[in-house]
């Protein structure tokens, strides 16, 4: 089964631009798990403009709960850039699984993947402390093969294909070029024994084929899945996604 982690940022954003505590993260945290949804993304910024430090905290403590209430193995999984304040607080949370990727500034969302061979140097150390501390450990990556490879040399235990480009793509010869690209990666993925996840610009429309990637473990998931909420509600929009994933509900 491929599994569904929602990104729960969205919820913050409409939260901070009112201030307050309407929308509720939490809140929505729950609605997402009674929805089915197998685990919860956070990507906290370092401008805080939508997960906060204290969001990050109460929502491993509510996944705690719940896990340990109902047996549940709902995963947590914290983005960002290895920035030391957040590495500090994801190796004091614990998530199940921390996906490094790099920020660029001024970016609006994530868009740039890792360049192992000039970046391996300063990840590995890092990832050799995360899963240390029982964390498993995903790096933002592109459809290099080589980078893939490399990715697998410094001790990741899997990568987040980036998505954007299949997502983007508007004909039938370029969406198919695109999912070559990730398929082929993803099959490199597989050989090396890496596991693979995907992320960005995912939606209803584009999700199904998602099913047809080698080895996809999970899809992590916010922007679309919130923008549906908004017309279908939630705990619809969750159920919908995970069917287009080809789960049964």
């Amino acid at each position: 089964m491929i599994c569904l982690s929602v990104n729960v940022n969205k919820v913050a954003t409409l939260r901070n631009s009112r201030g307050g505590d309407i929308p509720d993260v939490l809140t929505a945290v729950d609605t997402c798990i009674d929805a089915g949804a197998q685990g919860i993304t956070v990507h906290p910024r370092e401008d805080q403009r939508h997960i906060r430090p204290a969001d990050v905290y109460e929502v491993a403590q509510r996944l705690k709960d719940i896990n340990s209430k109902n047996n549940n193995n709902i995963e947590y999984n914290i983005e960002g850039d290895p920035r030391p304040e957040l590495l500090e607080m994801v190796l004091d949370v614990c998530p199940t699984q921390c996906t490094l990727v790099p920020v660029v500034s001024g970016e609006i969302t994530s868009h740039t993947v890792w360049d192992i061979q000039q970046d391996g140097g300063m990840l590995k150390p890092i990832i050799t402390s995360l899963k240390n501390a029982g964390i498993r450990v995903s790096l933002f990556s592109g459809t290099d093969l080589e980078q893939i490879k490399r990715t697998r040399d410094i001790g990741a235990d899997r990568i987040e294909l980036y998505t954007a480009p299949y997502a983007m793509a508007q004909s039938e010869a370029e969406i198919s070029r695109e999912f070559t690209l990730l398929k082929n990666a993803g099959e490199k993925a597989l050989d090396l024994g890496l596991g693979t996840n995907a992320g960005h610009d995912l939606n209803l429309d584009n999700l199904p084929l998602m099913q047809q990637l080698p080895g996809l473990l999970e899809v992590s998931i916010g922007h679309h899945l919130m923008a549906d909420a908004l017309y279908i509600g939630l705990e619809a929009a969750v159920k919908a996604y995970r069917k287009a994933l080809g789960q049964n509900i």
